[in-house]
């Protein structure tokens, strides 16, 4: 990586991920005026048995301080964040190009990343020749606001998942997203990893509709998002499916009102979750009287 004097590079390990987590939250505290990503987020993430943590990752450091950091994840996806007192020393550019490079190394054909809209990223990337595949939001229930419940059809229950269902949860939830993500299936293992392995993972907080004969037809996946002052934690909606044959019928919206109480009574004051263009379910969440609170787009290039 060309680098300004001063500033080394290597891969990251494990033990990075806290230095990875205060680079991100400082990025977006400056991009978006508030934190969303945890460092439970990063931890869960590294955890997937696909993903090579050394070879995947790449940091910035000035002497001991991490300032800069890059992973790719997936065939095409990537990330990367910058200590906002770093900005305008070519150091984005540089993860850009090892982005690339790495993709590149692999066979890929393209790769994109999430940037907050408007924001330095977002620009960069533009200047880059990145496009906007598609466009992301994060939305928050108000604490104190309710949505209002929708009665399940008759045989139906809303629960906990037990973990003989887990890996029914898994096949829910792929199907559904792979009806419009374009990416691989993703391996039970790495689905699994990034829920009973995040940091803090509870059994109540997987959470399934089933149907009069048992079956698994819907599932959401609510975290507690931990603070790290005096503020409640904050819920958030990870993932949130239902079944294509069971859809029109109420199940995702008994889900939502199941995940946000259920987070409510173990001490979340708010919810929150996010979706894309290419669900077309923006107007559904802001329906039911949640409120955008930041705009995300993400960027690719070809190689």
């Amino acid at each position: 990586m060309e680098l300004p004097d001063g500033l080394t590079s290597r891969p990251l390990e494990a033990r990075d991920a806290r230095a990875v987590f205060e680079v991100m939250a400082a990025q977006e505290m400056a991009d978006l005026g508030m934190v969303e990503i945890e460092e439970a987020d990063i931890v869960g993430d590294w955890g997937r048995p696909s993903f090579d943590v050394g070879d995947s990752t790449v940091g910035v450091f000035d002497g001991d301080r991490l300032v800069a950091y890059a992973e790719i994840s997936g065939h095409d996806r990537g990330d990367a964040a910058l200590d906002p007192a770093m900005r305008g020393r070519g150091i984005g550019t540089a993860l850009a190009l090892w982005m690339q490079d790495k993709v590149r190394s692999r066979g890929g054909s393209v790769i994109g990343m999430p940037v907050p809209e408007g924001s330095p990223g977002d620009r960069l990337l533009e200047e880059l020749g990145y496009r906007v595949r598609w466009t992301s939001w994060v939305l928050k229930l108000p604490a104190g606001a309710t949505i209002v419940e929708r009665p399940l059809p008759d045989g139906y229950a809303v629960r906990a998942a037990e973990p003989a269902e887990y890996p029914a949860v898994h096949t829910v939830a792929e199907d559904a997203f792979l009806e419009w993500s374009e990416r691989e299936r993703e391996p039970y293992e790495d689905f699994i990893a990034q829920i009973t392995g995040r940091p803090g993972f509870e059994p109540w907080q997987l959470r399934v509709v089933v149907d009069g004969a048992g079956e698994v037809v819907g599932v959401a996946h609510v975290t507690l998002a931990l603070t790290e002052d005096e503020r409640p934690p904050e819920a958030y909606v990870a993932r949130l499916a239902v079944r294509r044959d069971q859809r029109h019928r109420g199940l995702a919206q008994a889900l939502m009102v199941d995940a946000f109480a259920v987070a409510r009574e173990h001490g979340a004051e708010s919810s929150c979750l996010s979706t894309d263009s290419r669900t077309g379910a923006l107007g559904l969440y802001e329906k039911v009287g949640m409120e955008v609170t930041s705009v995300w787009v993400n960027r690719a290039i070809d190689l």
